[in-house]
């Protein structure tokens, strides 16, 4: 481990390549300029080519977290006639449904409980019994417990049902298997700091051009977050319609040349690699780790506390050696995370296990 480097196992903000730290410091840009709208293009073509769509595809780009963007397709995108259905199986799923209900839409929660799988067979029921249900949300990677959920088996249920799917890939895009047009996604949500390697503070909508065109007719549920308003000014007049963070796009724009040198595919096999060797580490300590092998994404690792050690303990203790692990939700109490996203080693896993096996030892 470098000295004074932190070697972040949170799922985002990651570990980012020095190429991008350094393209935080471009020039100062006035937002207004064509160099900006010619940064704003170049990222957002590039986001459109990760989520693997096609040129009737576009992506608009917003300041703020994945959450700013998933609460703007949210809120944009389901009519006042429509009914969003939410498969939840943790705590990012629960949050899908609580936006709906903090902007007073109708939705329904299908609750499967944490580290559940979903049942496809209670998704297509749901669907049979209620017409109004328009739009089906789903979180691809759910961090709070590990679980990449099934995108293509749910893709083929609600097209074949006739509905459009709101897909939450904030955790799992340039890392998992996705694809617009093959998983049959309405609407894709992403953000920069993630497994796409970028700096925090942009997120991003990709979704079919027809698809953000039709939201002209839809009432406006908000200003700063409602997508049609950022879509007009993007793609149509191809400017911003806010003042953006233009010093974390120019980072973000470096990273996705990153990204799409390595490819996704080549990012995803790095990944699980450096996730079985702490998977490996984990098991080899007698630490239970929470989801069988076939649930796991390749970006995550959810383990059960051992030893009767605290997460603060093993936070704090982990923390002064220069690693950072991460804590669960309540609901996932007794339960801590270690993430594999961005730029690690196998030097920084082995580190990591020095470093555990020593909090460990003083703890006994």
């Amino acid at each position: 481990m470098s000295e004074g480097r932190l070697v972040l196992l949170n799922p985002g903000p990651v570990n980012v390549h020095e190429k991008v730290r350094a393209a935080i410091a471009a020039p100062d840009l006035c937002h207004r300029e064509p160099e900006a709208a010619d940064l704003m293009a170049a990222v957002s073509t590039k986001v459109t080519e990760v989520c693997g769509a096609g040129g009737d595809h576009r992506s608009v780009l917003l300041t703020g977290s994945g959450t700013a963007a998933l609460e703007a397709t949210i809120a944009s995108v389901v009519p006042p006639n429509g009914r969003l259905l939410v498969l939840d199986n943790g705590h990012y799923g629960e949050r899908l449904h609580r936006i709906a209900a903090a902007h007073g839409l109708p939705s329904q929660r299908l609750e499967f409980g944490w580290a559940t799988p979903i049942d496809l067979e209670m998704v297509a029921a749901a669907l049979l019994a209620d017409p109004s249900i328009t739009h089906v949300g789903l979180v691809h990677h759910e961090t709070s417990t590990g679980m990449l959920n099934p995108l293509r088996a749910v893709g083929d249920l609600v097209a074949g049902h006739g509905r459009t799917l709101i897909v939450d890939a904030i955790s799992s895009l340039g890392s998992e298997q996705l694809d617009m047009a093959a998983d049959h996604i309405g609407w894709c949500i992403g953000t920069a700091n993630k497994c796409l390697e970028g700096l925090p503070g942009i997120s991003f909508v990709c979704a079919p051009r027809a698809g953000f065109a039709s939201l002209a007719d839809l009432p406006t549920r908000g200003l700063y977050l409602d997508l049609h308003t950022h879509y007009r000014a993007q793609v149509q007049a191809q400017t911003f319609a806010f003042t953006p963070a233009l010093g974390v796009l120019h980072a973000f724009d470096v990273a996705l040349d990153l990204m799409l040198a390595e490819g996704v595919a080549s990012r995803g096999r790095r990944y699980a690699e450096l996730a079985q060797l702490i998977r490996d580490g984990l098991t080899q300590r007698g630490v239970q780790l929470l989801l069988p092998p076939e649930h796991r994404a390749n970006s995550l690792t959810n383990a059960h506390l051992a030893n009767g050690m605290t997460y603060q303990e093993l936070h704090d203790g982990l923390r002064r050696r220069g690693y950072v692990i991460y804590a669960t939700q309540d609901r996932a109490a007794g339960v801590f995370r270690l993430a594999n996203m961005g730029q690690l080693t196998e030097a920084d896993i082995a580190g990591l296990f020095v470093a555990f096996d020593e909090v460990t030892t003083e703890r006994r």
